[in-house]
């Protein structure tokens, strides 16, 4: 070896993992659906909240007490899952004469 050959240095020392790191990322795919019925200027809130004890099986206090979440914030979450059931849901709530939407969590 002639002296005007560059001397690499020893390469650096790498660690040898004997464990597995798994991180737990949140996909869209596994992100359950809600269903948000919204309020309007329509129906009564009397209604709103036997649709909620008739049509989605609420008793009369969890039913009132989210027809009030919709009369004073605007809207609320009524059921969440799997896109399949809240999407039945929405169908049953609009068959109801209720605004409501879907949309997934996140």
């Amino acid at each position: 070896m002639s002296s005007d050959t560059p001397v690499m240095g020893s390469p650096m020392a790498t660690p040898d993992l004997d464990e597995e790191i798994k991180v737990d990322v949140a996909s869209a795919a596994n992100l359950p659906w809600m269903c948000i019925v919204w309020d309007d200027p329509v129906n009564l809130m009397s209604y709103v909240s036997y649709v909620f004890q008739t049509v989605l099986g609420f008793d009369k206090k969890r039913a009132d007490a989210l027809m009030m979440q919709v009369h004073t914030e605007g809207k609320a979450v009524v059921s969440s899952g799997e896109k399949d059931k809240v999407e039945a849901d929405v169908k049953k709530l609009h068959t109801a004469g209720l605004w409501a939407t879907m949309q997934q969590a996140g």
